[in-house]
């Protein structure tokens, strides 16, 4: 593997980083790009994580966004090309058969390796682990070996489902007690030190495949689809467990984002709109100038929210998010309540206000504790909004926007249009927020195209969709 690029290929190199991190939506201007050239020419290229830690705080405005960039600079400002040298130096021993032994059979490339990855899990020997992922790869990691080179390629994931380093957890631990090595740690805290050790080796793993993938598609492509994206980008329908986790973790800093907009929109809307009358009987004593204009002044008032949220399946975890959200802004509004439903209609507003606690359980509790379901567990819009209509409608008033949260999947039953009027009918307003792409919408089991004939229905699929939508819809 040969090493840094050229300094002559270094400015291809920075626009295409800039170009890439853009398309993961970092705002990065121009002022920020030249700033980001001006590291490079005092740094140099020599030290390369002195040049990341350089670029990151030339570029970047928040640390969330270091994940991004980090995956992103190893693509275009890679430690070398090629097969690592340490590798060609001394390559594993890579059998004829290319294939996965069957089980039971013995496999010493495998073996020999996990043995290696052991001992400098053990040791936290980290240029001993770089090393090995580029020997994992290069031993496992290839697919389409012989083929069209456009079916080429290499996988962390296959890699490491060969390898199976979390299995070493146990012998790593026995080993660690056995020599007397190890700090003195319960074995619950010093077994999560070597998880995270293991998971740091599975991101080595990862960024070498990426690296040499990059070099076989091109790195911007490889950019824009093997990065994973910001938390506030990731789907929430896509969402898995620990994205989720993340994705709750910026709920008080969109929140306080929301927040500041707002205020500043009823501080503009305080001001009113221009008396003209009043605008030109004042430019009468300047000529006809109108030096001073006069407005209409209005003194805004916090709005009434509601919520009316779907908290089964898959939607649940979008559901929680704006939950928590809407929470954490409660003093922008006058009076906040959330109500939840699966076939059933709730209100939550004091569950929720007492779980802050613990959000991670947030719908669990609700789908424990609230009366959401019936006599079965799917989802029933029609139903659930007629209750909502029956029980519920004095919770809205001329001063309440509504917003609707929810993939309109309705099981093939009455969508029950009529509640849904009763309830525009006495809202100031109603959004239905729905976290699948439109082109879903008519598709299946689901109303959405109904329900969208009779309030406004806005595509929101992830955070940041929904904090600009919330922005923009919500009345001062």
């Amino acid at each position: 593997m040969t090493t840094a690029p050229p300094p002559a290929d270094t400015a291809a190199r920075l626009t295409g980083l800039v170009r890439a991190l853009r398309g993961h939506g970092l705002r990065i201007g121009p002022a920020e790009t030249v700033d980001a050239a001006a590291v490079l020419d005092v740094l140099g290229l020599a030290d390369r994580e002195q040049m990341r830690a350089g670029l990151a705080a030339a570029l970047l405005r928040s640390d969330t966004q270091r994940a991004v960039f980090d995956a992103t600079f190893d693509l275009f400002f890679p430690l070398g090309v090629g097969t690592p040298e340490a590798v060609r130096a001394d390559p594993p021993a890579l059998p004829d058969d290319p294939r996965p032994p069957r089980p039971g059979r013995p496999d010493p490339l495998r073996d020999d390796l996990r043995e290696r990855l052991a001992a400098a899990l053990a040791a936290d020997d980290r240029a001993t682990q770089a090393r090995l992922a580029g020997e994992v790869v290069e031993a496992f990691g290839r697919y389409g070996a012989g083929a069209t080179p456009a079916s080429d390629g290499w996988s962390a994931h296959q890699a490491l489902g060969r390898l199976a380093p979390e299995t070493l957890l146990a012998r790593i631990l026995a080993a660690l007690r056995e020599r007397a090595t190890a700090p003195d740690l319960s074995d619950r805290v010093l077994a999560d030190e070597i998880r995270r050790r293991i998971q740091d080796f599975r991101a080595l793993v990862a960024t070498e495949a990426r690296r040499r993938v990059a070099e076989l598609r091109g790195a911007e492509r490889i950019a824009e689809r093997a990065v994973a994206p910001t938390a506030d980008r990731i789907d929430f329908l896509a969402a898995g467990r620990d994205q989720l986790a993340e994705l709750r973790r910026t709920v008080h800093p969109l929140a306080r984002k929301l927040a500041t907009r707002l205020a500043a929109r009823r501080r503009r809307a305080a001001r009113g709109r221009i008396d003209l009358r009043r605008t030109l009987r004042r430019s009468l004593s300047t000529g006809g100038v109108p030096l001073r204009p006069a407005y209409r002044l209005r003194r805004p008032a916090r709005p009434e929210l509601v919520l009316l949220c779907d908290v089964s399946g898959s939607v649940a975890g979008f559901a929680d998010f704006t939950m928590l959200l809407v929470q954490a802004m409660r003093e922008q509004f006058s009076k906040v309540r959330v109500f939840a439903f699966v076939n059933r209609t709730a209100e939550v507003t004091a569950l929720l206000a007492r779980g802050d606690a613990d959000p991670a359980r947030l719908a669990a509790r609700i789908l424990t504790e609230a009366k959401v379901m019936g006599h079965h567990g799917n989802s029933d819009y029609g139903s659930a909004l007629g209750e909502f209509a029956e029980r519920h409608l004095d919770a809205v008033g001329p001063r309440t926007s509504v917003l609707i949260l929810g993939d309109a999947r309705n099981n093939h039953r009455d969508p029950n249009l009529d509640a849904l009027r009763r309830i525009a009918g006495r809202a100031r307003r109603v959004h239905w927020l729905n976290p699948e792409q439109p082109a879903l919408w008519p598709t299946g089991d689901s109303a959405a195209a109904d329900y969208a004939g009779v309030v406004q229905m806005h595509s929101c699929r992830n955070a940041r969709r929904l904090g600009e939508l919330i922005a923009r819809l919500l009345p001062l």
